[in-house]
């Protein structure tokens, strides 16, 4: 599996406050980034995995929101957030 607790610890503790707060919107939007590049490069082999492909567009959204909440609640935040994960290209 490629999202192990260890994993997922690791990512809290980086953009959370600490590992045991997972629901910070940061903490959960780069949860998000990493599932979401994790498909991408399963449907870059797979290219007709529909299924995939329909919860890759569902994670997208879902980070989606998670971003516009931030950016409405605090610009800051938001900016910082994006820089880290390389989002914007």
């Amino acid at each position: 599996m490629y999202l192990t607790k260890e994993v997922k610890e690791e990512i809290f503790s980086k953009h959370g406050k600490s590992a045991t707060d997972t629901g910070s919107a940061e903490g959960q939007i780069a949860l998000f980034t990493f599932r979401i590049n994790h498909l991408t490069g399963h449907l870059k082999q797979n290219r007709h995995d529909f299924n995939t492909e329909r919860s890759l567009v569902k994670l997208v959204g879902k980070r989606r929101s998670l971003l516009d909440y931030l950016k409405k609640k605090d610009i800051n935040r938001y900016r910082e957030i994006i820089k880290e994960l390389n989002i914007r290209k």
